[in-house]
């Protein structure tokens, strides 16, 4: 068997904004010597390994897809990238790669195959979150997404509160940036008022917004997300 390369899992910026202002140099520096990409969108990641340093070498990068489109098939097509010592970089579209990310599939696929993986550091919206939220840092829960409609998703919001007051466990999830404030409304609408909820939506960008209110609080002072990235966390 012809050897494998790596895998690198290699982090992203949460906005638009420098990554040399939250991406560690050796990461940026590293990034110059691979040419074989694994990524969720492939114009955002050549915008972001353009302003990462590598202008004026995109067009010598290889770049493959890999998001909730791709099918199984292709994906254990990727095995190939890594033959004859091959190094591949795996990038998300924001933040940290196979965390809450399709990218997990590859990562799965390398660990089968005996592909050593590297993780390098970088922002994690849900972590930065959760260190700025003020809740239960010692013990927690991502859930995801939960349901869109409405009913649903006020069953699924009453249940983790539930599970948050009987465990004391803060609860995080996300959402599409274009249902932030419909979620909202239904926590507000379901949720006891003592609550705790955070709202980090632009984690690390100039305009972020981080506040943590009970919701009797945040239902007195409404605001509006829009269309921003969002972690949303509950502490009941």
């Amino acid at each position: 068997m012809k050897e494998y390369g790596k895998l690198y899992l290699i982090p992203s910026p949460l906005g638009e904004g420098d990554p040399a202002e939250v991406i560690p140099a050796p990461v940026l520096s590293f990034l110059l010597s691979l040419n074989c990409f694994v990524v969720e969108e492939v114009r955002t990641a050549r915008r972001y390994l353009s302003k990462a340093g590598l202008k004026g070498r995109i067009g010598e990068l290889e770049f493959h897809e890999l998001n909730e489109h791709t099918a199984p098939a292709q994906v254990e097509a990727y095995l190939q990238l890594f033959r004859d010592g091959r190094n591949v970089g795996l990038i998300s579209e924001a933040g940290l790669p196979a965390v809450a990310d399709p990218g997990a599939q590859l990562v799965s696929l390398c660990h089968a195959h005996g592909i050593e993986v590297i993780p390098f550091v970088g922002p994690s919206s849900l972590m930065l979150a959760l260190m700025a939220s003020g809740l239960n840092g010692q013990s927690f829960a991502f859930v995801g997404y939960i349901p869109a409609k409405t009913e649903e998703r006020r069953s699924v919001l009453k249940a983790l509160e539930r599970r948050s007051s009987a465990a004391h466990q803060t609860q995080i999830l996300i959402e599409t940036p274009y249902r932030n404030d419909s979620l909202l409304q239904d926590m507000l609408q379901c949720l006891s008022g003592t609550v705790r909820l955070c709202i980090a939506a632009d984690i690390t960008c100039p305009d972020a917004f981080i506040r943590t209110r009970t919701v009797a609080q945040w239902k007195a002072a409404p605001v509006s997300i829009g269309k921003r990235p969002c972690v949303f966390l509950i502490l009941a």
